[in-house]
C-alpha cells in the first residue's frame, strides 16, 4: 500500500475532483501558486510509518495438505492451516500440481547492486531468512478487470509488469481482461472461470464503494498468497492489485503525473511479488515518500532475490 492525500485545510467555493477531494493544482491556483515541472503525492501519513498489523483478507477454499497464507496489504502475516478436504474429481480445492512448471527459472534476474540497500520481504519461509516468492519456473498469470479504467491506465499496467520482470526474471503473461470483480474473500482456485490451475493475478481499478479501505490517502493496495504442499516451500501461486480509479484520474490529469502515478504502480506491483515497506525514505518501498520516481538500490536488491527462489512443482 501506498499512500496518497492532497488534502489540505482549503477554502470553500474550491473545484473538487468526483471523489470530493480538491487537486492540489486548484490550490495552488487559489493562491497564485503555480505548480512545479514535476508534481508529486504529497503523502502525509496518519502517523509515524510502522509495520501495519491490519489484516487485510483470508481467502478460502484451499484444502488438502496445502497450508494457506493470509494475503496483506503491507506487512502484517496471519497463516492458517485449513483442514484436510478430500479432494474429488468434481470437487477439488486445488489445481493439478506442477501445471506448466519448466525444469528451470524461465528468466534471470538482473544482479543487485553490488552494495545492496535497505529492503523488507513480506514473508518468510520457515527459516526466517529465506524469502517466500512466485515459482520462477512457470509464468505469473495475470488478468485486468478494465472497468473504471482511466485514460492511460492500461499502459501503467503493461509498464510496471515489464519492470518487474526485468528485474526480478520473472515471466509474467497478459491473459486480458476479465470481468471477475475484486473480492476479500476471492477463492484462488476456479476451474469454471480459468480451468485448471491457479486463478491469475487479478489487477483491478476499484472504487472507493468496492474497496473501503483505498480512502482518501491511499492509493494502492495489493499482496499475493503463498500455498506449501506437506513439508515443502511456500510458493506464491496468485494475488491482488487494487487501484483507485478516481485518484489515478486526477493524478493523470496534473502536469507530471504520469511519472507519479507510474512510482505509484510500480510499488504496488513490487508488493505483489512480495516486497514489503521499508523505513527508508530514499527507496519506492518507502510507504510516506514524495520524491523517489523509481526503484532504489534497496528495492532492485529485494526484487532480484525474489526472482531468485527454486522451482516448486508440487503445488
Amino acid at each position: 500500500m501506498r499512500q496518497h492525500d492532497d488534502r489540505a485545510h482549503a477554502p470553500t467555493g474550491l473545484r473538487t475532483s468526483p471523489t470530493g477531494r480538491v487537486p492540489q493544482w486548484v490550490l495552488d491556483e487559489s493562491v497564485g501558486r503555480t505548480s512545479p515541472a514535476e508534481a508529486w503525492r504529497a503523502w502525509t501519513p496518519a502517523q509515524p510509518p510502522v509495520r501495519r498489523t491490519r489484516k487485510r483478507r483470508t481467502w478460502t477454499g484451499i484444502g488438502g495438505a496445502l497450508v494457506v497464507v493470509a494475503i496483506v496489504a503491507s506487512a502484517a502475516v496471519a497463516v492458517e492451516l485449513l483442514p484436510g478436504l478430500e479432494a474429488t474429481a468434481t470437487d477439488r480445492t486445488a489445481p493439478t500440481a506442477g501445471i506448466e512448471a519448466a525444469g528451470g527459472p524461465l528468466g534471470t534476474p538482473l544482479a543487485p547492486p553490488p552494495d545492496g540497500g535497505t529492503h523488507q520481504f513480506a514473508q518468510l519461509q520457515d527459516d526466517g531468512v529465506t524469502p517466500i516468492a512466485y515459482d520462477p519456473c512457470r509464468p505469473v498469470h495475470y488478468v485486468v478487470r478494465p472497468d473504471n479504467e482511466p485514460v492511460g491506465g492500461d499502459l501503467l499496467i503493461t509498464d510496471a509488469v515489464a519492470q518487474i520482470s526485468a528485474i526480478t526474471g520473472l515471466q509474467f503473461v497478459d491473459d486480458g481482461a476479465t470481468d471477475e470483480p475484486p473480492s476479500d474473500q476471492r477463492v484462488p482456485f476456479q476451474p469454471e472461470r480459468y480451468g485448471d490451475r491457479w486463478a491469475p493475478v487479478l489487477v483491478t481499478w476499484d472504487t472507493v464503494a468496492e474497496q473501503p479501505d483505498l480512502a482518501a490517502e491511499v492509493a494502492g493496495l495489493a499482496g499475493s498468497l503463498a500455498v506449501s504442499s506437506g513439508e515443502g516451500p511456500g510458493v506464491y501461486v496468485t494475488g491482488l492489485v487494487e487501484l483507485d480509479a478516481a485518484q489515478f484520474t486526477e493524478i493523470l490529469s496534473r502536469p507530471g503525473g504520469q511519472a507519479v502515478a507510474r512510482a505509484i504502480v510500480l510499488h504496488e506491483f513490487a508488493h505483489l511479488v512480495g516486497l514489503d515497506h521499508v523505513d527508508d525514505p530514499t527507496q519506492l518501498m518507502y510507504p510516506t515518500t514524495s520524491a523517489v520516481l523509481d526503484f532504489a538500490a534497496g528495492d532492485l536488491t529485494g526484487l532480484s532475490r525474489l526472482g531468485a527462489g527454486g522451482c516448486v512443482p508440487a503445488v
